[in-house]
């Protein structure tokens, strides 16, 4: 058995799952926060989310954020490194990302995006 989550193909990727995944506050702090870390390093482990909630609910997060195309997970042993599909989501919907990711910089404070997460400075 494959311990490799399922991931949609690009053409798989549709905009009302993507869209509906992102309204949830804590699912757009995670693209968020992987998009700021995309300037130092492509991935995340799951521990850099840990200011979000606990473990089982992020877990839930993650999968739903995975299920919609949003996020590509890889497991090498027992952890397990997220990215944005940032590619795959330019070719289906070009400029959403940028937009959606911008959108979320003006109103993080607002938001909570970084409650207690911590952001590597990029700068």
């Amino acid at each position: 058995m494959s311990r490799t989550p399922l991931h949609p193909a690009r053409e798989q990727i549709e905009l009302p799952m993507v869209l509906d995944c992102l309204r949830d506050p804590i699912r757009l702090a995670i693209v968020y926060q992987l998009a700021q870390q995309e300037r130092v390093s492509s991935e995340l482990c799951c521990g850099d989310f840990s200011g979000l909630g606990g473990k089982s609910n992020l877990a839930y997060h993650f999968a739903k954020l995975r299920e919609c195309g949003l996020m590509q997970t890889r497991v090498a042993g027992t952890n397990r490194f997220m990215r944005l599909r940032r590619e795959d989501l330019d070719a289906r919907f070009p400029g959403l990302l940028d937009a959606v990711i911008s959108s979320a910089a003006r109103d993080a404070g607002r938001l909570q995006l970084l409650s207690d997460c911590e952001v590597v400075d990029a700068g």
